[in-house]
C-alpha cells in the first residue's frame, strides 16, 4: 500500500519518515531497466514501481492506437492504487507514438525516452550517424522531424530491429546469445566497401542491455549512444526544481501484465535489481 499526503496525519511516524519520491517505469519488456539503473545511480533511495507489458510485447511493430490505447490505461490503472511522483516511459516507441495522449490523462510529470540524435550530432567526427530502432520509432513523425531539426549536417543511417529486442531479452535472462545473429543485423554497416558511422545512436532501451556485444562487432572507436543518463538528468531537475508529491511504499514493485514462465524468470532477476515482488494487473 502507498500513502499520499492524505492520510499521513494517521500514519506511525516511521511511516511519515519515509515519505519519499515515488517514480513509475514503464516498457513493453525489460529494456526500461537500463533507464531505471541510470536514475538508481542518482537516487538510490528513493522508490520505484517497474511495469512491463509483456502480454503486447513487443511494440515495435504493433499497431500505434493499439499501443496508445494500452498504455494509457495501465498508467490509469497503476496510478488510482498508487501516488505516482513522477513516470518515465522508457521505451522509445512508446515515447513517439503515445506520450502526448498518455500527458492528457495524467495528473503527474512524465518524461519520455526518444533517440539520442541532438547529442550524436555534437560528437560524431564523420558526419556519418548510424541509428538502430524499431520500425514504429524510425517510421515516426517525431523522429524525422528531430532529425530535419539537428541533424541536416549529417548522413543519417538506419537499421530496423525487432530481433535485437529479443536478443537483449534473451541476455538478461541469463541465455546464450549468438553474435553471429546480431552480426547480420549490423550487416549493412560491415560492409568494408562503404563508410560506416563513427557514432551510432540505440534507439531501443532494450538495446543498451547489448552494448558490449554491439561494441564488439562494430568498426573500433564506434561511439555508442544512448538516452539513459539524459533521462536521469531530467528527472533529477523535476524532482530537485519541481513540487513533486512524495508517498510511501513498504517495498519496491514489479507489474506485469501476463504471468507466465518467461516473467515468473525474470522476477527472479529483477530481486537483484531491487525488486522484490512481482505482480500481474
Amino acid at each position: 500500500m502507498i500513502y499520499t499526503h492524505k492520510n499521513t496525519n494517521n500514519l506511525l511516524s516511521t511511516t511519515k519518515n519515509n515519505l519519499k519520491p515515488v517514480i513509475l517505469i514503464f516498457d513493453s519488456g525489460i529494456g526500461g531497466i537500463s533507464v531505471y539503473s541510470e536514475i538508481k545511480k542518482q537516487f538510490p533511495d528513493i522508490y520505484y514501481i517497474y511495469v512491463f507489458d509483456n502480454a503486447a510485447f513487443p511494440y515495435g511493430n504493433k499497431n500505434k492506437l493499439f499501443i496508445t490505447k494500452r498504455i494509457v490505461n495501465i498508467i490509469k490503472i497503476i496510478s488510482k492504487e498508487y501516488l505516482i511522483s513522477l513516470a518515465v516511459i522508457a521505451c522509445n516507441t512508446a515515447s513517439v507514438i503515445a506520450l502526448i495522449e498518455l500527458r492528457k490523462h495524467c495528473n503527474f510529470p512524465i518524461v519520455g525516452t526518444v533517440p539520442a540524435i541532438k547529442p550524436s550530432v555534437k560528437i560524431t567526427r564523420n558526419g556519418i550517424i548510424g541509428l538502430i530502432a524499431t520500425y514504429n520509432t524510425i517510421s515516426s513523425i517525431y523522429i524525422q522531424k528531430l532529425i530535419m531539426s539537428f541533424a541536416k549536417s549529417c548522413k543519417i543511417l538506419t537499421i530496423i530491429s525487432n530481433k535485437l529486442v529479443h536478443i537483449s531479452e534473451s541476455k538478461f535472462l541469463g541465455k546464450k546469445i549468438c553474435l553471429k545473429e546480431i552480426y547480420g543485423i549490423l550487416q549493412p554497416w560491415l560492409n568494408k566497401s562503404n563508410v560506416s558511422p563513427d557514432t551510432v545512436i540505440l534507439g531501443c532501451t532494450h538495446y543498451v542491455l547489448l552494448r558490449s556485444e554491439l561494441q564488439q562487432l562494430l568498426p573500433p572507436n564506434t561511439r555508442l549512444i544512448d538516452s539513459g543518463l539524459a533521462i536521469a538528468y531530467h528527472v533529477n531537475t523535476l524532482l530537485n526544481y519541481k513540487e513533486i508529491k512524495i508517498g510511501f511504499l513498504e517495498e519496491n514493485i514489479v507489474f506485469c501484465t501476463a504471468i507466465n514462465t518467461k516473467s515468473l524468470e525474470l522476477s527472479l532477476i529483477l530481486k537483484k535489481y531491487g525488486f522484490p515482488i512481482m505482480h500481474e494487473i
